[in-house]
């Protein structure tokens, strides 16, 4: 019997009407003949709540501490869950990211998966039963809880249906599929058929919220289909599958916005060998995440690195590099307010004057011109780094420049 495993949405599991909804979704697929396993986050806001409820107790609570009360919310979710699919009279267990045996390494608040035991998921699979998951957590070889950070639980989805072989991951989300841009910021969206792994990938790295990028790559690497579906309607939805030939007739296929984008500068860098290894070395060690990065000469003995991050990122950036540049010499200086607008597509391969386009889209941008104050490129994107007030108008500027709203031919 195939494997399908289905993963639902925090806000596909807000209520206990929803959760009947999801539950009858999973119900369907195993009378249909497959054998189901169920991956569901915490209900809602619960999440939100839970960190909330943390920053009262402590202004910096421990990561550890966090991954352990974190990792409640989806407890309740998993166990609500089977006992809707009880109440369809079909047999269905909840087990906990430990007791499917998801082992991560112990990177507190963002974990990486190191391997999962599959023989207990297969045992409850094998008795008939539907198993539901507890995304987003594990555990380490201490046996201590630890999540695994943004868009956990699609990547706990994409590595289970890796590990059993599965036919497909379903992703269930409030949208009818993967679209050419956000339809809250273009209502001339359109849904796309299919996108292949790698333009999946660099949209969800850039700002689309889809699928989680460490789910895609999880997914080329192991060849998963992962079929991106709305929760409660009986869409189509999108297929993100390995690129075809045919991809490559247009030059871009989606067009992504990221706000909340920071953008620190080191400026009068000693110009000498090993600089960048110390100041990215200390910022691996406190597991920053960071981007676009920029290096020019100002002077013979010295020069300005540049990179971009967001969120918590920048904060701890600013913390691990203001000592080091104390002593290395140096000073630092951090902009916020910053979007970074981007488009994507394979076809950018084969075709000229794609960024040539994209560059005369947002100068001739309705209501004024757009100015852009940083560029990145890779072989299939081009991402601009934009004021954040700029950012819907940017995005509204490339979609119509390249006519992704147009029926599909």
């Amino acid at each position: 019997m195939s494997i399908v495993v289905q993963k639902f949405g925090g806000t596909s599991v807000a209520d206990a009407q929803k959760i009947r909804r999801c539950a009858q979704r999973a119900f369907d697929a195993r009378q249909a003949g497959q054998d189901v396993v169920v991956v569901v986050p915490a209900m809602g806001k619960t999440t939100d709540g839970l960190i909330d409820l943390a920053h009262e107790i402590s202004a910096s609570p421990p990561r550890r501490e966090m991954d352990q009360l974190l990792a409640a919310g989806e407890q309740v979710s998993i166990a609500l869950t089977a006992m809707a699919l009880q109440e369809l009279g079909q047999e269905a267990v909840s087990l906990t990211g430990a007791q499917c045996g998801l082992q991560t390494d112990a990177r507190f608040t963002r974990a990486r998966i190191r391997s999962i035991n599959r023989d207990r998921i297969e045992q409850h699979l094998s008795c008939g039963k539907i198993v539901v998951v507890a995304g987003f957590q594990g555990v380490d070889e201490e046996g201590s809880v630890t999540t695994l950070g943004r868009g956990g639980s699609d990547t706990s989805a994409v590595a289970l249906a890796a590990a059993l072989e599965a036919e497909v991951c379903e992703i269930y989300t409030d949208v009818p599929g993967v679209l050419t841009a956000d339809p809250r910021i273009v209502p001339r969206a359109r849904k796309l058929d299919q996108i292949s792994y790698e333009e999946m990938f660099e949209l969800a790295a850039l700002g689309a919220s889809v699928v989680a990028p460490r789910a895609i790559f999880l997914g080329m690497k192991f060849n998963v289909p992962i079929h991106v579906r709305h929760a409660m309607l009986p869409d189509t939805g999108t297929m993100i599958v390995p690129e075809t030939l045919d991809m490559e007739q247009n030059e871009i296929t989606g067009v992504s916005l990221k706000n909340g984008v920071g953008r620190v500068t080191l400026q009068g860098l000693p110009n000498r060998p090993g600089v960048q290894a110390d100041i990215f070395d200390a910022l691996a060690d406190a597991q920053v995440l960071i981007d676009d990065i920029i290096q020019n000469r100002t002077s013979k003995d010295h020069m300005n690195i540049t990179f971009t991050a967001d969120g918590q990122d920048l904060t701890d950036a600013r913390e691990v590099l203001g000592e080091m540049l104390k002593a290395m010499g140096g000073e630092i200086r951090v902009d916020t307010g910053l979007c970074r607008v981007s488009a994507v597509g394979v076809g950018m391969r084969t075709q000229s004057g794609v960024a040539a386009r994209m560059f005369r889209s947002l100068a001739d941008a309705e209501g004024g011109p757009i100015n852009i104050e940083n560029i990145t490129t890779s072989e299939i994107k081009i991402a601009c780094i934009l004021p954040e007030a700029d950012g819907p108008r940017a995005v509204n500027a490339v979609h119509d420049a390249f006519e992704l709203g147009a029926p599909a031919s």
